[in-house]
């Protein structure tokens, strides 16, 4: 489980086997965990455990890093 990106206490990152996917990243912290489509449009797939204002942030800090988590997902399943 690489981890793509550690912002505001949030762990973003890739499970190794699921290159088969669309391009995503997973989201966790204190027990909430998530996972959020970056392609072809970002999106939610699901969020468990998070308030409203921590999926908002979350979805903040992925849309003002598109551009680094797409590198590292290509980088680590090139």
């Amino acid at each position: 489980m690489p981890t793509a990106l550690t912002e505001k206490g949030y762990r973003f990152f890739f499970y190794s086997n699921e290159n088969e996917e669309p391009i995503h990243v997973h989201v966790e912290k204190a027990g909430a965990e998530g996972k959020v489509w970056l392609e072809p449009d970002i999106k939610i797939a699901y969020m468990n455990r998070f308030t409203t204002k921590e999926v908002r942030q979350i979805m903040q800090i992925i849309s003002a890093k598109i551009v680094i988590l797409k590198q590292k997902w290509n980088e680590h399943f090139a």
